[in-house]
């Protein structure tokens, strides 16, 4: 479904500048190679991939405060959200980018990225549109080229098929899958943080998977 768009949140966008790249001020080539300045500290840097409303990213950054965290969505109106979490919670361990994934390398230089969140992405459920998906090996390689040794992807969703297909990228290009599951709410994990999605597909009773990918 297509959200209405909210023209107003084109200017509110900008009560955040100290923290997020809108639209029309994109991050860029820039900031490549850049971002541990422009935070202003050394820590491992982290990536979600499609933040959407920022309640991931929001409770993950509050967590761990000794790492640093950017968003990307490609969605302003959505995104504003995100801005209004991390506003609230105070954090400034935090960046949110209005930008288009197929542009990461960009972006990041390689080996500036310690990990990948990808939560919930779109399953593109069609053949045609395979290298649409986040997971498949197209991005896999960008992702090798922009993490540090030893990097890693968290990976979840309740699509199966998707997850099936990824597992099966994951090993087409070498890479190492640790913590599997078919169920993750069944597990119980104290650690786990609900992305909305996640939540509002748990409460219909789907199933969500997840694992961890290493690149050696």
């Amino acid at each position: 479904m297509r959200l209405r768009r909210k023209p107003w949140i084109d200017q509110a966008i900008h009560d955040f500048d100290d923290f997020v790249f809108p639209k029309d001020r994109p991050a860029s080539e820039a900031q490549k190679g850049e971002w541990h300045s422009l935070f202003g500290s050394e820590k491992p840097l982290y990536v979600e991939l499609g933040t959407g409303k920022g309640d991931f990213i929001s409770q993950l950054a509050e967590r761990e405060q000794e790492n640093n965290f950017i968003g990307i969505e490609a969605q302003q109106d959505v995104l504003y959200q995100a801005a209004v979490k991390v506003r609230d919670k105070g954090l400034s361990n935090v960046r949110l980018l209005v930008f288009d994934i197929n542009e990461i390398e960009t972006i990041f230089a390689p080996g500036e990225v310690a990990g990948f969140y990808i939560n919930f992405c779109d399953p593109w459920p069609k053949a045609r549109h395979a290298k649409r998906r986040l997971t498949c090996r197209t991005f896999l390689e960008k992702y090798r080229r922009l993490l540090v040794p030893g990097g890693r992807i968290c990976f979840k969703t309740d699509n199966r098929p998707l997850f099936d297909y990824s597992l099966e990228e994951f090993a087409a290009v070498g890479l190492e899958v640790q913590d599997v599951t078919y169920d993750l709410h069944a597990e119980n994990r104290p650690d786990n943080i609900e992305t909305e999605y996640e939540h509002k597909f748990s409460l219909l009773g789907q199933k969500i998977n997840r694992c961890e990918v290493i690149f050696p």
